[in-house]
């Protein structure tokens, strides 16, 4: 690549939007079990959704997938929307909750920069909820670069937080 633009450092990525199959189904995962907060829907086709009042961090709609099944595994798009809790023991809780409403889990890491749970929407699209380390605890390399690894998430050391 000859051009030498970089994205602005603080720029975040501000939302995302879902084709889903069935959007009651959705809302039940993502405002009951994951608490997200209803803001405002499109007739009985849409809704976003976000935490602490944004106009929308997700967008959930069936315009084209109304019914649809979901997407093969081994296709490309969505591999995953990944959610950032503020601290370790907001991930302990829902993770807790987790294990309350006996939503299972695909998957649980340690990269050394976060931690995070795995898991599947109704319609199968993965589902990352992770919290980072501050910054000054990252594996650094002899180099300085990150040393992002993957190893198996304790689960009772991360609900340990809720003590």
């Amino acid at each position: 690549m000859s051009d030498s633009y970089q994205i602005p450092a603080k720029t975040r990525i501000g939302h995302i939007h879902l084709k889903v199959s069935d959007l009651e189904q959705s809302l039940d995962f993502y405002c009951r079990l994951l608490g997200f907060n209803l803001i405002t829907t499109y007739g009985d086709q849409a809704a976003f959704i976000s935490a602490g009042g944004y106009h929308h961090h997700i967008g959930l709609n069936t315009w084209q997938s109304l019914g649809a099944p979901p997407a093969p595994k081994r296709s490309t798009g969505l591999f995953h929307t990944a959610i950032l809790y503020p601290a370790r023991k907001d991930l302990a809780e829902i993770l807790q909750r987790l294990i309350n409403e006996g939503y299972p889990l695909s998957g649980a890491s340690d990269h050394g920069v976060s931690e995070a749970l795995y898991l599947d929407d109704p319609d199968q699209n993965g589902v990352e909820l992770y919290w980072d380390r501050p910054e000054d605890e990252w594996p650094k390399n002899e180099d300085g670069s990150l040393n992002m690894f993957t190893k198996a998430l304790d689960l009772q050391d991360l609900l340990a937080e809720l003590k």
